[in-house]
């Protein structure tokens, strides 16, 4: 026995041996180890189905498509096909890289004074609760169109295991019972949402929720395509339910929804190409943007999370949000200066301005002062396949359960992505964020949002897939986590755990995660900077692929989150 205990422990060192370059002997976690692709996901139900897809020899487009209508099921939170979002990949079969923006759009009905009274007073809650909120949603339509440039599979075996997850039901997770009954008193309002997932009250964890309406829609999607979806019984059903609750959506909203291709932002970042989402995401433009302004520092000489490297990320993020609340929206509809604030030298201007471990007061910085002219329930999954395609999905009903609307007899929860747009100028949404006329309700217009999805390159090599929830700390958090593995050298896992800080102008606070360091955090206070301990809010869902191999790691802030390395025969 001790001769094969030995051999075991032999074969175990020599198996791990080729991850050592990434494993960090120094680290308590790790990520996950993949030979022939990754898929992480913030439901592990998600992840086994993306898994499923790659292991049938289904590209990282079929796993994409497959775990978005799984998520719609299983994180009714925040997965959806209420909903919308974006999606940023690289195929391997040309070298391209390629975004989709199937975000929602406001419905033809929808105008710029929609949620005000008649004193020009914003309505308490009529663009974040029910019917009035709701958007025209783009998720089907945009799966249907990433299937149609690079779906390998057939759509129906794609979208066969949300229908069973929904049909047979799966067992409630402690957060998901927990978020649920948190959520009682505004979901009850809806007596359709309240028969759904109130079954009984409150929701107990390994309950078993079933689904059937929902199930019923997703066999009329798989049958008919996005016409399953926009047209047909279902789209009946929404138009019918909108006019009974004095909602906007007609049948031309849904027949004329369309998502788009949109050329991706790319640019270099030292010897890294970050390839990422363009407006109407804010995201990816002020991702780079914060990246041009730090480039103009020494990071490596700080230390990571030290009083003076948060103060940098404090002041270089309020730079960043003073220009989202001006220049950011639709760019089908407004002229973003994306270039000039995208640009090297706009960024050496703003970085002269700034002092190490010094204070610059939000009522100091304007937009564009320098420059010459997202709840937190988003969902975001990352999926990597054997082929060399790369996938970084960002999609959301906005706040958790969105409009907290399910549409009668169809088990579709709704977005309430009206509150993404600037209902009055300097009146924040619910995130906390101003906007201002580039952002304004216009029918058919798509609200701007914070989601990043991204993809990095070091080299000339595929590198890092990266994306998270959290509304409006959805960007800093991205920024961390590549600022974390690029500049300090950390594995996936320990990037990813590491307490996050945000600061986005307005309100003039310094938001920092629980166990951040308190020591550190009364220096900064010192310093000017008021500060704020939150509840964390963000989840990456990320991808590094190093030496051949893929290492995934789902962010334990959502317990449900799960990486799951494929792997084939071996």
């Amino acid at each position: 026995m001790r001769i094969l205990h030995l051999f075991g422990i032999f074969w175990l060192s020599i198996s791990l041996s080729a991850y050592l370059p990434v494993l960090n002997k120094e680290s308590i976690t790790h990520p996950e180890v993949g030979l022939e692709g990754m898929v992480v996901t913030q439901h592990y139900l998600a992840s086994e189905v993306g898994e499923e897809i790659l292991n049938k020899g289904g590209n990282a487009y079929d796993a994409t498509i497959a775990v978005a209508f799984a998520l719609a099921v299983v994180l009714p939170r925040a997965g959806n096909i209420g909903g919308g979002g974006f999606t940023v990949l690289y195929n391997s079969s040309d070298e391209s890289f390629q975004s989709l923006d199937y975000r929602e759009k406001a419905p033809l009905a929808a105008s710029k004074n929609m949620y005000l009274d008649k004193n020009g007073d914003v309505i308490s809650n009529l663009s974040t609760l029910g019917y009035k909120a709701i958007a025209v949603p783009g998720t089907v339509d945009g799966m249907w169109e990433l299937h149609k440039r690079y779906g390998s599979m057939d759509w129906k075996e794609l979208i066969l295991p949300s229908i069973k997850l929904a049909k047979e039901g799966f067992k409630v997770s402690p957060l998901m019972a927990d978020t649920l009954n948190r959520n009682y008193k505004s979901l009850s309002k809806f007596s359709e949402t309240q028969k759904i997932f109130f079954q009984e009250n409150p929701v107990k964890f390994n309950s078993l929720l079933i689904q059937k309406d929902l199930a019923k829609t997703l066999e009329k999607i798989s049958n008919n395509g996005r016409n399953g979806f926009y047209k047909g019984d279902v789209a009946q059903k929404i138009v019918a339910d909108m006019k009974r609750n004095d909602g906007l959506i007609t049948f031309d909203d849904l027949e004329n929804y369309k998502s788009k291709w949109r050329k991706p932002l790319i640019r270099k970042y030292k010897n890294f190409e970050i390839i990422t989402m363009p407006p109407p995401s804010s995201g990816g433009l002020h991702l780079i943007q914060m990246l041009n302004i730090l480039e103009n520092f020494d990071l490596k000489s700080m230390k990571h999370n030290s009083p003076s490297y948060v103060l940098l990320l404090n002041e270089v993020m309020k730079y960043a949000y003073a220009d989202r609340s001006q220049y950011l929206g639709d760019p089908d509809y407004v002229d973003v200066p994306v270039n000039k604030l995208i640009s090297k030298d706009y960024a050496e201007n703003i970085s002269k301005k700034i002092t190490i471990d010094s204070v610059t007061q939000s009522d100091d910085i304007k937009a564009g002062m320098y420059i010459d002219l997202e709840s937190d329930e988003t969902t975001h999954f990352s999926i990597a396949d054997k082929y060399g395609n790369l996938v970084s999905t960002t999609y959301t009903l906005n706040s958790s359960f969105g409009s907290k609307v399910v549409i009668a007899k169809t088990g579709i929860l709704m977005n309430n992505e009206m509150d993404d747009f600037s209902s009055a100028p300097g009146v924040p949404n619910q995130f906390g964020l101003l906007g201002g006329k580039f952002n304004e309700i216009q029918p058919s217009k798509r609200p701007l949002s914070s989601m990043t999805p991204t993809i990095v390159f070091k080299n000339n090599s595929p590198f890092l897939i990266m994306g998270t929830p959290g509304g409006s700390r959805i960007i800093t958090a991205v920024l961390q986590n590549f600022l974390n593995i690029v500049e300090f050298e950390m594995n996936l896992a320990d990037s990813i755990n590491k307490p996050r800080v945000h600061q986005q102008w307005y309100p003039d606070l310094l938001f920092l995660e629980k166990g951040f360091d308190e020591l550190h955090a009364e220096k900064i206070t010192e310093h000017g900077q008021e500060v704020y301990f939150m509840n964390p809010g963000t989840a990456l869902e990320s991808i590094m692929i190093k030496n051949n191999y893929f290492y995934g790691y789902g962010d334990t802030r959502r317990p449900d989150s799960k990486a799951i390395g494929v792997n084939g025969d071996r």
